[in-house]
């Protein structure tokens, strides 16, 4: 009896362990655990199963932050979304200390490799400019990804869903840009999202795998910006396969009638998918839309649930402004 009781206790003291939380603060003015965020990143156990939560007090912090593919189950939260910046100024054609230009995955301000990775009340930026051409704020590899009530900034390719085989959630965020500024490989679903387009340009550019179902899906966002009427398309396809789906969104005046682009390759017709439900707004012209995109049936929309987008993944999905 006495080796029972002893066992159990041993195992409730590991339970408790995963359950505990620990809690690191970064603060820029030294009131903190850390002054950078990347600090406190590296101080986070590799592999672990126990939720570290990184609480950042505004400031904003110029880093190239990186989450490795070793740091597992960390939260960031921000004290305030528009006073707590993570940022940084590279572009693709920046030059390493080699003289070889950095690229498009060299460029971004914040890297998300660890799986189980969420963020609230953060702004992410890359301030290299609208002439720098790809400048990246925020990558993310990492499978299980959650942001809410974040804003991400920039021009071209703000947002790199890396992917593939990532799983991502995007609820109540802000997400800003140019050309192709949503991008990548992995599956994500937006939610009640403000969309901005700046200039003219691309929303979104999947380059969805053929072997995976679903690419990105904006349910109940608003699409809209400063750019002119008629200066956006809704997607373009970088991979021949691209799925992306805008269900009960609110389009602007700024989309273009016929909605989508096939990138000048005849075959991405064929073999891209694009669809659209119940959608709203100036943008939103289904009569105009090029002839091989798709108005889904209810049936069809009701496939289209955040459980079989994300391949039986169910995030919390509430989050406060």
């Amino acid at each position: 009896m006495r080796h029972l009781i002893l066992i159990l206790t041993g195992l409730l003291l590991v339970l408790s362990g995963y359950s505990q939380q620990r809690k690191l603060v970064v603060a820029a003015d030294g009131s903190g655990d850390y002054k950078t965020v990347q600090q406190a990143i590296n101080a986070v156990p590799d592999s672990s199963q126990q939720l570290t939560v990184i609480y950042i007090k505004k400031g904003v912090y110029k880093e190239k932050v990186i989450l490795p593919a070793t740091k597992l189950n960390v939260k960031m939260i921000g004290q305030d979304k528009n006073a707590t910046i993570l940022t940084y100024d590279d572009y693709h054609a920046r030059k390493d200390s080699t003289g070889k230009e950095i690229g498009t995955s060299g460029s971004a301000s914040v890297y998300i490799y660890g799986a189980g990775f969420s963020a609230e009340n953060l702004t992410i930026q890359n301030t290299a400019g609208i002439d720098a051409g790809q400048a990246v704020a925020l990558w993310v590899a990492g499978d299980k990804a959650v942001f809410k009530n974040c804003c991400f900034l920039g021009f071209q390719d703000t947002l790199y869903t890396f992917g593939p085989g990532s799983r991502q959630v995007y609820i109540g965020c802000y997400i800003e840009g140019t050309v192709d500024f949503i991008f990548g490989a992995a599956t994500a679903w937006f939610q009640d999202c403000d969309i901005f387009c700046k200039k003219k340009g691309y929303v979104t550019a999947a380059s969805t795998p053929d072997s995976v179902k679903y690419g990105y899906v904006f349910k109940n966002c608003r699409i809209a910006g400063n750019a002119p009427d008629q200066s956006f398309y809704l997607g373009r396809p970088w991979r021949p396969f691209a799925k992306v789906a805008y269900i009960n969104c609110e389009l602007g005046r700024q989309i273009i009638a016929t909605g989508w682009d096939h990138w000048g390759k005849e075959s991405n017709k064929t073999t891209a998918y694009y669809a659209e439900y119940k959608n709203t707004g100036p943008g939103f012209k289904p009569a105009e839309r090029v002839t091989w995109s798709h108005q889904l049936t209810d049936q069809e929309a009701a496939e289209y649930t955040i459980i079989k987008v994300l391949n039986g993944w169910n995030p919390d999905l509430t989050y406060k402004k």
